[in-house]
């Protein structure tokens, strides 16, 4: 089937009100889960199979005796609780941390398509279908006070909440007014095109040159020369280098701190910032992950929406 998932619009503050639900954000892999006759199909926004990459989840799903399509955020939390997006990345590797997939949506059900029946109904109905498993959860939301949650969420460093319309239809592969994401700090994904030399005694590269796309053109939206270890210096770098090209992928070329060697732009970074310049360029950007969730052509600059 191959659903994509429906998405959310970022806005800068919540609200309060009563025909709305609010949701943790969780800080995951957005993942759709198909479940019929005991065989499962786990995938992410971009089609990728996970069911390799986390085989205790769809091993869960299996038990699951009816079918199904859901829609959630694979996690992995630390001991606190909190999820932590880089043992998410290694959980393969590691197995450490506690993996779980939070469900929050329910598009299909024994042969039915239920996307069009009000999103508070759906989630009714997924609370009472979902078995009770260590790691398949159902993500609950508070009512009407998204002010409150927020401000919880917050103190919990979480990375934000979701505001859903309650009477929300699932728009399948549509970015949404109907769901809003409303982030506990400013984070924007960037394709890396490049990176620029090193200096100061730093050792393998300076800063990675970041773009999005508009109208399918790629256009410099700033450079991140913060938030690395060296042992992530060195690992990025080993990534890099096999993408080397000589041309300058952006549609026009943008002025660096040092010389730039290019890279095929098929990598995807985030990064933390304090918001955007009038030229539309991140003011100091900080590296935090990379996505390989992600695929390059769908990364756009995202400013909040009044």
């Amino acid at each position: 089937m191959n659903i994509e998932p429906m998405l959310a619009t970022l806005i800068k503050k919540p609200f309060n009100h009563p025909d709305w639900l609010f949701e943790v954000k969780w800080d995951g892999y957005r993942a759709i889960a198909e479940i019929k006759d005991g065989d499962v199909s786990l995938y992410s926004r971009n089609q990728i199979s996970l069911n390799q990459k986390f085989s205790p989840i769809v091993n869960s799903l299996r038990k699951i005796r009816f079918e199904a399509v859901l829609d959630g955020e694979i996690v992995v939390v630390d001991d606190k609780g909190l999820p932590d997006f880089q043992m998410l990345q290694n959980y393969q590797k590691s197995r450490k941390g506690h993996l779980l997939y939070y469900v929050f949506d329910l598009l299909h059900f024994e042969g039915h398509d239920i996307t069009n029946l009000p999103l508070l109904k759906r989630k009714e109905l997924l609370k009472k279908i979902l078995p009770s498993a260590s790691n398949i959860k159902f993500s609950d939301h508070v009512l009407k006070d998204g002010v409150l949650f927020f401000n919880t969420v917050k103190k919990k460093g979480l990375e934000g909440i979701m505001a859903k319309h309650s009477q929300s239809k699932y728009q399948i592969g549509r970015r949404s007014r109907k769901w809003l994401k409303i982030k506990t700090r400013l984070t924007q994904e960037g394709v890396i095109a490049g990176f620029t030399e090193p200096r100061k005694g730093r050792r393998y590269f300076g800063s990675l040159v970041l773009g999005v796309y508009e109208k399918k053109e790629l256009i410099y939206i700033g450079h991140s020369g913060g938030g690395f270890t060296g042992k992530r210096l060195k690992e990025l770098h080993d990534k890099l280098s096999s993408l080397i090209q000589k041309k300058c992928p952006f549609k026009v070329e943008p002025e660096t701190n040092m010389p730039a060697t290019w890279i095929k732009p098929r990598l995807v970074c985030e990064v933390a910032f304090h918001g955007w310049t009038d030229e539309g360029i991140m003011r100091q950007p900080v590296f935090l992950r990379l996505r390989d969730d992600k695929s390059a052509k769908e990364v756009v600059k995202e400013k909040p929406s009044t």
